[in-house]
């Protein structure tokens, strides 16, 4: 078996704001591995000045794990563990060159299309009308789950956002859920929270910066608006830490990035930890192409959750690799008569 990696640049259709910034282009790694017989693809999606993994020797890695594919699975996922999107890469890798359908890794109702999984409509930041046109646009594609990025303009125009939507749909009808990427600082938070809460929202994502772990706890035990810890999760590996970070914040949710938190096997571990607290989960992209966002959504299917998931993201790019999955009418569906764009994975990859 012969294992290479290669990079490929994804431009998004929309420069896409949160509040770390504006972004037009992403890139992603590819792991592919090859004999006579079988071909087998891994996502590494990294994000820049988010992702643990984004070091001076990532791609001195990502060279290491290709050539130590020979390694028993533990072993290279134990070795890859500071670099846990490396860590995802590999295990679609193996899981796509041991399958007789490379991109079929956990085989179901899902990718028999049979199946579909509920996502929530995502929409970025930008100036109120950027804002409402995208809402409005989710809404006629059919979501019932909104999620809104918060926190980088006025608070008060998001806020008067939010007191449209529910001027128009109540709960039933529209669920909403806000991500503020750590935008408020811990003295305003609580305050902020108490307006949102008003607006029935289901949750908002990491209202403060990671790493504040008494002061998130704090919000997490005064609130009324249910916290989801997201980037709070990056860069914790060992299980006794993952044990510690959730006993000492008990947030109502967690929210998992598989590229950001050590793939299939580290996801697994958040959430029988979460589970042994009751505290709620759900999985999301983390901006991968269409290669990852295939395994996350299989992945996710396996674990037969009926919460929406946060995987819509594939529609985001102007040379995204043409795939099965589908959105509609607020879900994810993986169509077995569309196919994958092999031509376009041999130039990137071969």
């Amino acid at each position: 078996m012969k294992a290479t990696y290669k990079k490929y640049t994804l431009d998004f259709k929309v420069p896409s704001g949160t509040s770390r910034g504006v972004m037009t282009q992403k890139e992603t790694w590819y792991i592919v591995l090859q004999d006579n017989n079988a071909f087998g693809i891994g996502e590494c999606g990294i994000l820049r000045g988010l992702s643990v993994d984004d070091r001076p020797d990532f791609e001195e890695k990502l060279k290491w794990a290709c050539n130590n594919m020979h390694l028993e699975k533990e072993e290279l996922l134990l070795q890859l563990k500071e670099f846990p999107s490396i860590q995802f890469g590999v295990e679609q890798a193996l899981l796509s060159f041991r399958s007789p359908n490379c991109f079929e890794l956990f085989p179901s109702d899902f990718t028999k299309n049979e199946s579909a999984i509920p996502i929530n409509g995502l929409i970025w930041m930008g100036d109120v009308d950027f804002m409402l046109r995208q809402l409005e646009q989710k809404l006629a594609d059919g979501f019932s789950c909104i999620k809104m990025k918060i926190g980088a303009i006025d608070f008060d125009k998001e806020v008067s956002i939010l007191k449209s939507i529910r001027k128009n749909f109540s709960p039933d009808e529209i669920e909403l859920r806000v991500d503020a990427n750590g935008a408020f600082s811990p003295a305003e938070a609580m305050e902020k929270l108490q307006i949102l809460s008003t607006f029935n929202i289901h949750s908002i994502e990491q209202p403060i910066k990671a790493g504040q772990w008494e002061e998130m706890a704090e919000l997490c035990k005064r609130t009324t608006l249910p916290i989801a810890l997201d980037e709070e999760l990056i860069g914790i590996f060992d299980v006794t830490n993952k044990q510690e970070l959730l006993q000492t914040i008990q947030p109502q949710y967690i929210i998992l990035k598989p590229s950001l938190v050590g793939g299939i096997g580290g996801s697994r571990e958040w959430i029988d930890l979460a589970k042994s607290k009751n505290i709620g989960w759900w999985i999301t992209s983390a901006l991968e192409s269409n290669i990852g966002l295939n395994a996350i959504a299989q992945f996710t299917n396996s674990l037969k959750t009926t919460m929406p998931q946060g995987l819509g993201t594939g529609s985001l790019f102007t040379n995204n690799i043409e795939s099965p999955l589908e959105v509609s009418q607020g879900k994810l569906y993986y169509r077995q008569a569309k196919d994958w764009d092999m031509d376009l994975i041999k130039n990137i990859c071969i």
